[in-house]
């Protein structure tokens, strides 16, 4: 641990996203336990990931980027919601260009760009990929945040929300690895699919702790514009997508565990 706390922000940050890449590998692995998909199971895991995500975006990202908006001559909700309407609008952005499918739709109904050309296992590779992208610049954000000697950041709360997120990586490597063996594909290839779409995280942390290293003013913008990416992935993709098979109830309860578990961590541990 100490050999940890005595890195740079950047390799502390890429040490964690291939922490929460693993737990998407370790998600998709499920694919080799089961004999069977299991819808049940994708949508509760569905469920607890949007609770965590939404749970991620207030306490460890909009709340300290609030703190650190005080005493800057404006008012401090200023950035939280500039840099949240920004999030959301750039995650839009790419929902509207980048092929994906989300895991319990037909190819037909697959979104972005020339999307029919596309196998559906390019497909829901990408729509996981693009929930990645915020939750690695979030990790990368937090900890460049840590670094910028800010008194709302710390070094535990960047942990937690990395051990969070590593948590609700697992039912997203669970959400491409299973509807692809359910499509007939073998258990080695869906694993291989699964664990791929985590790899974006350690990336997008990267770009996440050089941001904010370089142009610290930028930071509450930054925090609030991972919160706002988010938030689009959640009310855009997971919370629909855990419920459109008649696994409502279970869905909304895994979703305030997710959240429930996510607050402790935080709250605890920052």
């Amino acid at each position: 641990m100490n050999e940890f706390l005595e890195l740079s922000p950047l390799w502390q940050a890429l040490i964690v996203t291939l922490f929460t890449w693993g737990m998407t590998a370790l998600g998709a692995a499920i694919v080799f336990a089961t004999k069977g998909f299991n819808q049940k199971l994708l949508d509760g895991m569905l469920g607890f990931a949007g609770g965590v995500m939404i749970a991620a975006s207030f306490w460890s990202l909009l709340s300290p980027a609030l703190d650190m908006a005080e005493g800057n001559g404006y008012p401090a909700w200023i950035p939280a919601a500039v840099g949240f309407l920004l999030g959301g609008m750039f995650l839009w952005g790419i929902d509207k260009i980048l092929p994906h499918l989300h895991p319990n739709t037909p190819t037909s109904k697959a979104e972005g760009i020339h999307n029919s050309q596309k196998r559906r296992s390019t497909l829901l590779v990408l729509a996981i990929t693009l929930h990645n992208i915020p939750e690695g610049l979030a990790i990368g954000v937090a900890f460049g945040a840590v670094a910028a000697g800010f008194d709302s950041a710390s070094l535990t709360g960047a942990i937690a929300l990395g051990i969070g997120i590593g948590i609700q990586n697992f039912p997203e490597g669970v959400a491409v690895s299973l509807p692809l063996r359910r499509d007939g594909m073998s258990r080695r290839r869906s694993f291989m699919y699964g664990q791929f779409s985590g790899m974006v995280e350690p990336i997008a942390a990267i770009i996440g702790v050089l941001a904010v290293t370089f142009v610290q003013p930028l930071l509450p913008y930054a925090l609030s514009f991972a919160a706002g990416a988010m938030i689009f992935v959640v009310a855009e993709e997971v919370i629909p997508g855990s419920q459109e098979k008649g696994n409502s109830d279970l869905a909304s309860m895994s979703l305030m565990f997710g959240f429930t578990i996510m607050m402790i961590l935080d709250v605890a541990l920052g």
